[in-house]
């Protein structure tokens, strides 16, 4: 069953019963709600007089979801995960922590050759020309010596859009504001699966920033950003440029159905919340050397 995603932008006070989340409001006419813990995979805390109970919070993260805080500019800032989330958690760490370097490089190939495309189905959606994508996918090489990942997102991120020398960055002009929203559900999707699975955020196959804590989340979600940028690109479609450039509850909402949209993993439809566990249980049978692939969503 696809777990519910929940976002609170206006002033309550959240805590718990009987296994629900119960959600009662500043204003007394307003009815309490409740929501079953277990159907719940991911929260969004957003305003800043939202008011918590540690008890909600114990039983929030006993049931893996993953908690999204937000800053004063409505943008997600902070992640709380469990620090037990598999019963089989420290030998998969061992097992996680003793892949090799052959192995980390071919899991790098592979996620770099399905982001790339990834992206180039995406581009030929939208009728954009996608054969130098295509050549550089089949080019990628055991860990992207070539980094054909940055030349393919140079092209990508010039083509996409209809935006005269659009760059891709945090602080960059508008839609950059909703992709960062977008990756940043992403990557709380991608965290909560692999703690699931046993593993380690920081520890990645590719990104390893000392100052990162999800270095393995941001190897893992890398082919799925192109759901989140076909999500945006549906947002540009169906807003004018003054609505869409405000981040306002109604243009959340569509970012907060990233998910449970559908994508195709392993020739079968799946919610990609569903989706990325099992793309992280694939990369767990990869380290201990079940399987040499690693499951990720194809677009189309």
């Amino acid at each position: 069953m696809i777990k519910r995603t929940l976002f609170f932008g206006n002033p309550v006070y959240l805590n718990t019963k009987n296994e629900q989340l119960v959600v009662n409001y500043p204003d007394k006419e307003q009815e309490q709600k409740t929501v079953p813990i277990e159907d719940i995979g991911v929260v969004v805390l957003e305003n800043p007089q939202i008011t918590i109970t540690n008890a909600l919070l114990e039983k929030l993260t006993n049931n893996k979801v993953a908690i999204i805080t937000c800053s004063s500019n409505h943008l997600p800032i902070g992640l709380l995960l469990p620090l037990d989330g598999h019963s089989e958690q420290s030998e998969r760490y061992r097992v996680q922590l003793e892949a090799s370097l052959p192995l980390k490089k071919n899991l790098w190939q592979q996620t770099v050759q399905s982001k790339i495309l990834n992206q180039a189905q995406l581009l030929q959606q939208i009728n954009k020309p996608i054969d130098n994508m295509i050549y550089w996918a089949t080019k990628v090489t055991s860990g992207d010596k070539e980094n054909l990942e940055g030349r393919a997102a140079n092209y990508y991120w010039r083509t996409i859009f209809e935006i005269p020398d659009f760059t891709r960055r945090q602080d960059g002009e508008s839609p950059n504001h909703l992709l960062n929203y977008g990756y940043a559900i992403l990557r709380a999707i991608c965290a909560r699966a692999i703690v699931s699975s046993g593993m380690l955020t920081t520890l990645g196959i590719f990104h390893r920033n000392k100052y990162n804590a999800y270095c393995l989340a941001d190897d893992i979600m890398e082919p799925y950003r192109p759901f989140v940028d076909k999500v945006v690109l549906n947002i540009m479609e169906k807003y004018s440029k003054n609505e869409y450039e405000i981040l306002t509850t109604t243009i959340k909402a569509e970012l907060l159905q990233i998910p449970a949209m559908d994508v195709v993993i392993d020739d079968n439809k799946s919610p990609l919340m569903i989706a990325m566990s099992r793309t992280t249980s694939s990369l767990y049978d990869c380290y201990n050397g079940v399987s040499r692939k690693i499951l990720y969503p194809v677009y189309g």
